[in-house]
């Protein structure tokens, strides 16, 4: 029987472009891996792999990786405060946050809004879509609106990615951050503590304002809200975590002004004071 030379040719050209030379590639990486641990590390190799997907790169998260990595620090800060059980409540800040959310910048990713049984005036923002609303807030604000304009400028945070930002910087400066990334379960800490404990910076809180306001305004919300409350809350002898940080409300509270100014939004919708105030005292019985 005769050989076809230039068939075999053409087979053996093809076997050693996709067989031979991944499996030399294969085995000089593998070598070259091997050889640079010590004899008793190298079974460690094969955990390493898989470590890697435990690790994130902060400074582009994914929405998938982001709104992963809310949920777990959600679970730690049911640790740290008192979730409310109360569903009709909750049911009314999600109504709300749900409307707010579908009109800001990121109405992308779920949204989950709870309620903190905690006295204390105060709201607060983690990563993902994760906010968090203290009763002490909702029985301060006069009006739906005014709890509307608190709930835009937290969901402005999470549209800034700010916290995402901050656990990056804290990373860095407490060396915790490695050339391939952060390990999970130290983000999370790190999250938890910045969300419950650190105030944001000037710059962030400012963008928060204003993307706040954009979408208190795309929701149909009126606009002054957000300029009362904060001015409801200056004279008070216990400043707000989202009001005691440099710039003070007073600059704030004239920035926004500005910003409505150019607006000129004629909306009242939320203004109801009574309306409110009735829900409130229904939901908190």
């Amino acid at each position: 029987m005769m050989i076809n030379w230039n068939r075999f040719l053409a087979s053996y050209r093809l076997w050693r472009r996709y067989c031979l030379y991944p499996l030399i590639f294969l085995s000089v990486t593998l070598t070259l891996c091997l050889s640079t641990l010590q004899p008793t590390r190298a079974i460690d190799l094969l955990p390493l792999l898989f470590q890697g997907s435990q690790i994130l790169q902060l400074s582009n998260i994914s929405e998938l990786q982001e709104v992963e990595l809310g949920k777990q620090m959600n679970d730690e800060l049911h640790q740290e405060v008192r979730i409310s059980r109360n569903q009709q409540l909750t049911s009314y800040v999600e109504q709300i946050g749900k409307r707010l959310a579908a009109n800001s910048d990121r109405p992308n990713i779920p949204y989950t809004f709870q309620v903190v049984e905690d006295e204390a005036v105060n709201a607060f923002a983690t990563v993902g879509g994760f906010l968090y609303i203290n009763t002490g807030l909702l029985k301060t604000a006069d009006n739906e609106a005014e709890l509307a304009s608190v709930i835009g400028h937290e969901i402005g945070h999470i549209g800034g990615k700010h916290l995402v930002k901050q656990m990056r910087q804290r990373a860095i400066a407490t060396g915790v951050a490695t050339a391939v990334g952060l390990d999970r379960n130290k983000a999370v800490g790190i999250g938890v503590d910045l969300a419950l404990n650190r105030p944001l910076s000037r710059q962030d809180e400012y963008d928060a304002d204003a993307r706040g306001l954009r979408t208190l305004t795309r929701a149909g919300y009126s606009p002054s809200a957000m300029v009362s409350f904060m001015k409801k809350l200056q004279g008070r002898s216990s400043v707000p975590s989202f009001l005691s940080t440099h710039p003070g409300a007073s600059d704030r509270v004239k920035a926004l002004q500005r910003q409505i100014d150019l607006q000129r939004s004629k909306s009242n919708f939320g203004l109801d004071n009574a309306a409110y105030k009735a829900n409130i005292r229904a939901f908190l019985q």
